[in-house]
């Protein structure tokens, strides 16, 4: 009753959350207006032209997008929690947001379209996945946690690197600033075709999560007690990197590199709602939603110019996180 209960307040966060960004900006719409506009395009009615152009060409796919941003990297987070049983670890534990960060920034300086840059992010961050589950195969360790979490962070430091080098190569002049901007994270420039592009993937990605969150959870508690549970646990880990990888790639592909979502959202769910991952999950990926949805219409009506996403995650996230741990360190751990 009590999971039910939170859950459905975190439903109503969300949707509350969405319809009171829709209507701020230069043109702000009351919350009411924004119901009646969504209404009329349900039914098939008509919609003052300006409202119509501002929400629905505009806001919503932007609100859209920074919702399943958030609810991904917050899936993935728990995901990578649980399955490493380490509550310090994030979707960049695999050097998924790195990887992907190098094939945009590449699609960025060889001057391709936006669509191919998305594409190559995307490539990037699975690219990455598969050369840390080879390196760890070939040292004969794929099964150990901690050999993929170091093959991880080599190769995310190799990917950094690269990075580095990209923007040393850029165009000072134009290259340059819209690789740093892309990599400080944006959503600025999302279309409403971006939106059907991405949500698909990110839902092949969760689904094996939500439906294998029973499972899951019991990777917590070891590997010898969930085989004698009866799950096949090489076999259950491999298809939890792959989702978590996937939907983290498709939407770091979107917003570009955004930090703090994953590992922070997960300890903020287990916190209302206990560590049982499959109760954590769903918790997880509406306040995802609801956080990166509030984040986003904080950077573009804060102030004059557009706040990178990163920027605000990062301030946002670090004192909070620092509180979380002071507040109560035994309830975050899975």
């Amino acid at each position: 009753m009590r999971t039910a209960t939170i859950l459905f307040t975190l439903t109503a966060l969300l949707i509350a959350v969405a319809l009171v960004a829709a209507g701020i900006g230069p043109y702000p719409i009351p919350p009411q207006t924004v119901v009646d506009a969504l209404w009329q395009r349900l039914i098939g009615g008509d919609i003052q032209s300006t409202i119509d152009t501002v929400l629905f060409n505009i806001r919503l796919p932007r609100i859209v997008a920074a919702g399943f941003v958030g609810a991904a990297l917050a899936a993935a987070g728990a995901a990578y929690q649980s399955l490493f049983r380490n509550p310090l670890v994030s979707p960049d534990i695999l050097g998924v947001s790195t990887g992907a960060g190098f094939g945009a920034v590449v699609g960025i300086l060889l001057g391709f379209p936006v669509a191919m840059i998305q594409f190559l992010g995307f490539a990037g961050g699975l690219a990455t996945v598969a050369i840390v589950v080879t390196l760890a195969r070939a040292l004969r360790s794929s099964g150990d946690v901690l050999v993929l979490v170091l093959a991880g962070i080599v190769v995310g430091a190799l990917a950094g690197a690269a990075i580095s080098l990209v923007k040393v190569l850029a165009d000072p002049y134009d290259q340059l600033p819209a690789i740093t901007f892309w990599l400080l994270g944006s959503l600025s420039g999302i279309k409403a075709h971006d939106v059907a592009a991405t949500v698909p993937v990110v839902l092949i990605g969760l689904a094996p999560l939500i439906l294998l969150r029973w499972r899951i959870g019991v990777l917590s508690l070891g590997d010898d007690e969930a085989r004698a549970l009866g799950v096949e646990v090489g076999r259950l880990r491999a298809i939890v990197i792959a989702a978590a990888t996937l939907v983290t790639a498709s939407v770091v592909a979107i917003s570009g590199v955004i930090g703090w979502v994953g590992l922070m959202v997960p300890h903020m769910a287990r916190l209302l709602i206990g560590p049982r991952f499959d109760r954590l999950l769903p918790a997880a990926i509406l306040l995802g939603a609801a956080f990166m949805i509030g984040v986003d219409t904080l950077a573009r009506s804060a102030a004059r110019i557009e706040i990178p996403l990163g920027v605000l995650t990062a301030i946002i996230g670090g004192p909070v996180f620092v509180w979380l741990l002071a507040h109560n360190r035994r309830r975050l751990l899975p």
